[in-house]
């Protein structure tokens, strides 16, 4: 029955959906917004449509129509996003495979297993960045789709389609000159010799040599991109011999990394200690039933169709070769990097076609015994390692919602205009990603050209945006559609580093916590930490993407206590450590418990700051015993006078004083 399922016309485009969703829909629903998502988001949804337009208007004008249109279709909900761009990322492979189908009649297997490789290619992790590369997947498509319309012999509609691959964005433009092998490949079979074919295979391409050129001037003459800073020709003039070795690294450093080392990752395998049970039990899961998949449509080669598959895998292995050309030229010439990290595995979506083809012709060309065997063990591990990608996703951002839950009940509100330093713990979010929902979060009603408030990774910007780690300083940050003005002297300072809480630094401690790594940089940031940036009257409101309250546990009662002691109440963070250390929950920090010993000295209960200070030194002497010292000289100093003037008072804080002298063998101040 089931094989009798594959030999179906909708078995193809159903099996390519199931497989999609298996790939990169398993929890589609606990997946959110990530790097691009937040600040192009945040412009169309809240600073509007003409943001969005000033947004693009220097570089893609043309694709900001098409996010402004989306944009009306969907709401703000980060499982829309994520079901929209799987339906695209599906959509476009069933043209690919309707065009492939057309090349290779009769290959109906070769051209779904090209199709499989095509959908899960592991050099591009980057699926769940939905809002952004939905659109990509969009345009793709559209390239794809007047493939297809061309082989049909739709030509006009085709154009069409071709035009607004061109005019939207580049990622995909070089590809069109795939188009005439594409034309040639489809008259192999008819006969004429290869002087005919290669005539009529230029008079069927003519018409969209037209389109390119009206999208070459349109990019040349109607809008100027700013570029990229980089000039193949004046770097050849001025240093040939070494700006042309440095090419041929370049090119063969990408190409190897997209034909080579991206499928490299698919073994990379899961175990149970570290991925934990259920995501390995699921990636099995996940790559036994693509396996299955695969091989329900795996057919008895006769002889004939053996030959024919060594002949069709050096068309495949020269349309790879020639795709894979096309991909990196513009990366080549711009000297822009191609690797697997993120964010700029984006490149390899240029190369993803070549290397492809390339792998299924090598494949291709193995004993017929082995070979499709060979191609269910990459399609499958492919969709295995997605899969996993797809948890690392979302858990990040599980990661993202706790880090903004815990800002939002440790700051109230925050002043505008202010700086919000921090370390580089999301994965999948640069400094910019993250400035956007801050901006939500914190200035929910400015629609404005000014923006109120930026993050900035002190490794990623200093010496830049971010010019020193010194008061005094103004910033200006563009977000192309609004831009941020500040002085690095209205600063807050952030240390993330989960399962620990979110942490506001405090210059007098922190410049010498060596919890914080040194490459960090975040205990130089922590001189800038100003916590009077930090309002007690609410103003934040959460947006909905962040989901409902999660359930106060540990970091809650933190963020509270913190709270109170930035503003003195410290009745209220001794009631709160009471109700935080009855939970079932526990810090991860051993500076979490500072604001507790504070507070429980301040209101007399010298007994349980010393038992708080004894666990906390417990867990590094060397690291923990100097930030304890500076911790109860500040105790010291602050209940002198409140504890003074009782006799009782003052001879507990004396005693507790010295036990933690004599505990810490802190030095005289």
């Amino acid at each position: 029955m089931l094989k009798r399922f594959t030999s179906l016309p909708y078995a193809v485009p159903l099996t390519l959906f199931a497989v999609t969703i298996l790939a990169y829909g398993l929890s589609f629903w606990r997946l959110g917004f990530y790097w691009d998502d937040q600040p192009i988001s945040w412009i169309r949804y809240q600073l509007g449509p003409e943001a969005t337009a000033r947004y693009f208007s220097d570089s893609r004008p043309v694709w900001a129509w098409l996010y402004q249109l989306t944009g009306f279709v969907l709401p703000l909900r980060p499982a829309w996003w994520q079901l929209f761009a799987m339906f695209w990322r599906w959509a476009g492979v069933y043209a690919f495979w309707l065009v492939i189908a057309r090349l290779f009649p009769g290959r109906r297997e070769a051209a779904f297993l090209l199709s499989l490789l095509v959908l899960l290619y592991p050099g591009f992790n980057q699926q769940w960045v939905s809002y952004v590369y939905s659109h990509f997947f969009i345009v793709l498509f559209f390239l794809l789709f007047s493939w297809h319309l061309m082989l049909r012999g739709r030509t006009i509609p085709a154009m069409i389609f071709s035009a607004l691959n061109l005019l939207m964005f580049e990622y995909f433009f070089l590809l069109e000159f795939a188009r005439p092998v594409i034309i040639f490949m489809s008259l192999r079979d008819e006969p004429m010799t290869n002087r005919e074919r290669t005539v009529k295979t230029f008079r069927s391409w003519l018409p969209y040599i037209e389109v390119i050129v009206l999208a070459i001037l349109y990019r040349s003459l109607i809008y100027s991109h700013p570029g990229f800073g980089y000039s193949l020709t004046e770097e050849v003039a001025r240093a040939p011999i070494e700006t042309l070795a440095q090419l041929a690294g370049h090119i063969l450093s990408s190409l190897w990394i997209a034909a080579v080392a991206a499928w490299g990752q698919i073994f990379q395998f899961p175990t149970p200690g570290v991925n934990g049970l259920r995501t390995s039990v699921l990636y099995a899961a996940v790559v036994l039933t693509v396996g299955v998949f695969v091989l329900l449509f795996k057919n008895k080669q006769n002889e004939t169709a053996a030959s024919n598959a060594k002949h069709d895998a050096l068309w495949l292995i020269g349309l790879g070769a020639f795709m894979l050309l096309l991909g990196g030229v513009p990366y080549w010439v711009t000297n822009l990097p191609v690797s697997l990290g993120f964010p700029a595995n984006r490149a390899l979506l240029s190369f993803m076609f070549g290397a492809c083809f390339l792998l299924l012709g090598l494949i291709e060309l193995l004993p017929v015994r082995v070979k499709y065997f060979v191609a269910v063990l990459f399609v499958s591990l492919s969709a295995g390692r997605q899969f996993l990608w797809s948890v690392d996703y979302a858990r990040d951002w599980s990661s993202q919602k706790n880090l903004f839950w815990q800002l939002y009940w440790r700051a109230p509100g925050i002043e505008p205009g202010t700086i919000v330093l921090m370390n580089e713990e999301l994965s999948f979010n640069a400094d910019n990603s993250i400035s956007a929902p801050l901006n939500w979060i914190y200035a929910p009603e400015n629609r404005t050209r000014n923006v109120d408030y930026v993050v900035l990774y002190p490794t990623n910007r200093i010496g830049a945006s971010l010019p020193a780690l010194e008061p005094g300083i103004p910033i200006r940050y563009d977000f192309l559609a609004a831009s941020f003005e500040g002085n690095t002297s209205d600063a807050l300072a952030f240390y993330y580093n989960p399962p620990a809480c979110l942490r506001l630094l405090e210059p007098d401690l922190d410049s010498k916590n060596r919890l914080i790594p040194d490459d960090s940089l975040m205990r130089e940031a922590s001189a800038l930490s100003n916590a009077d940036r930090i309002l007690p009257q609410p103003r934040a409101v959460m947006p909905d993407i962040y989901g409902p309250e999660p359930e106060h546990g540990w970091c809650y009662y933190f963020q509270k206590a913190d709270l109170a002691r930035q503003f003195g109440n410290w009745e209220e963070v001794a009631s709160l450590g009471d109700k935080a250390f009855n939970l079932d929950d526990y810090p991860n920090d051993p500076l979490e418990r500072f604001v507790f010993i504070e507070g429980y000295a301040h209101t007399g209960d010298w007994e349980r700051a010393i038992e708080l200070s004894r666990v906390s030194y417990r867990v590094s002497r060397e690291y923990v015993g100097p930030l304890l010292c500076r911790l109860w000289e500040r105790v010291e100093a602050e209940t002198a006078e409140s504890q003074g003037r009782d006799a009782l008072g003052q001879s507990e804080r004396s005693e507790a004083l010295a036990e933690i002298h004599d505990m810490i063998s802190c030095p005289p101040p």
